[in-house]
This record gives C-alpha cells, structure tokens and sequence, in this order.
C-alpha cells in the first residue's frame, strides 16, 4: 500500500506531504518512543498519539516515511516544521489508533502491536 492510499484509506488529513507514492512495507502502532526505536522497521507507517518533535527523530532514526497523528491529535508545530525538513510524510486521523490499524488491517496492510 501507498502512502496515499493509507491516508484515503485512515481518513487522515495530510499536513506534511512528502512521497505519497512510497510504497509502505508495514505498520505499527505505539506511543513509546523507546518501543517504536526496537520495533519499528524501514518503510513502515507509524501510528501514535505522540505530537511532539521527538517522533520526528525517530522517525529519522527508523526511517520511517509517514507518522499518522490519530485520535484527531493536531501535531505540535515544531514536529511539522521537522517533517518538512526530514521529507516525512505527516498526517491526523479523527480515528482512534485502534480504528486506523483495523481500517488499514481491513484493507490488507500488515500491522505489527
């Protein structure tokens, strides 16, 4: 799945768009920071609560492409600022964590926790 699709598919609006023809290899879902750093993996989406510049950096780390905002979270501005920057693609769902992943999970993305 695109990062595109994933975005239609979570009803997410995009506030940082970067590649949205990457093609994602996976999901998860965490809001602890330390558990996404051991878990996460290259190419996958990242779905949290977290809004603050810290998941840009690990996104960076993880090189991850797409942090999705969920529960309607509005992401500080300092982390849309960071995206912009580091090209990853940065959106917010009205949807809970739980909802986006089974949205995703429905539309036959993988999702890991």
């Amino acid at each position: 799945m695109k990062i595109g699709e994933a975005v239609r598919v979570t009803g997410a609006s995009v506030l940082v768009e970067g590649d949205m023809d990457r093609e994602l290899g996976g999901a998860i879902s965490g809001d602890l920071l330390s558990f996404i750093m051991a878990e996460a993996r290259e190419g996958w989406l990242w779905i949290t609560i977290q809004t603050h510049v810290n998941a840009a950096a690990v996104a960076v780390l993880k090189e991850v492409p797409f942090i999705l905002a969920a529960s309607g979270r509005m992401p500080d501005r300092t982390l849309v600022d960071r995206c912009s920057v580091e090209g990853i693609t940065l959106a917010t769902t009205p949807m809970s964590a739980f909802d986006a992943a089974g949205a995703l999970r429905e539309a036959g993305f993988p999702i890991s926790s």
